[in-house]
């Protein structure tokens, strides 16, 4: 005879919740040391100032950030305590003071640095330099004077130089000791060697 199966029942178990989602561990934050006791330097970045190669600039120029100029600048440029790049690009008509001059391009007008300017071998400077320390490369066009005198104005030098000139000019009479000149015997008559009786 012909016996159906039956399913096999599977008891039912009793529900468990489910497991709570595990808690995550509390996070420690540490809190900021004081600035007055870090040891490192702060550290400020220098912003540099680009000038483009469109842009023209007719008359004074100045600033407190390193300064690269591309374009075209008529009259006076003044950077005292930053770096002045002149690039390739550069053509300059201008009185140029800054702590540092890098010249690229071309520059007509007195440069003065009060650490140092450097011409590179592309660059070309028609004019007078003044810095404690001069650098021209190879291949470098320069036309004019250089003074690498330190720690000095411009103006002062110019002033010292001339109540110098003017000091220079007015001749010192010539002086002749008198044991270079020679003497003269008074009775020329006499033989040498002879003496008067």
């Amino acid at each position: 005879m012909w016996k159906r199966e039956e399913a096999v029942r599977v008891p039912p178990q009793p529900a468990t919740p489910p497991a709570p989602a595990p808690t995550p561990a509390p996070v420690q934050v540490k809190a900021p040391e004081p600035s007055i006791a870090r040891t490192e330097p702060i550290r400020q970045e220098k912003a540099v100032v680009n000038i483009g190669k469109s842009v023209i600039i007719k008359g004074e120029l100045s600033g407190s950030e390193d300064l690269t100029i591309e374009g075209q600048v008529e009259g006076k440029i003044e950077l005292r305590q930053n770096v002045l790049t002149i690039g390739p690009n550069a053509k300059i008509k201008a009185q140029v003071a800054a702590k540092t001059i890098v010249v690229e391009g071309t520059v007509q007008g007195n440069v003065m640095a009060t650490e140092r300017i450097e011409i590179r071998d592309k660059g070309s400077v028609e004019g007078d330099l003044a810095s404690p320390r001069v650098a021209i490369a190879d291949g470098a066009h320069f036309r004019g004077s250089i003074d690498m005198q330190q720690g000095r104005g411009a103006a002062e030098r110019q002033a010292d130089h001339k109540p110098a000139a003017a000091a220079s000019t007015t001749p010192a009479p010539a002086a002749t000791p008198a044991s270079t000149q020679p003497s003269t015997p008074s009775n020329t008559s006499a033989p040498a060697g002879v003496g008067a009786r």
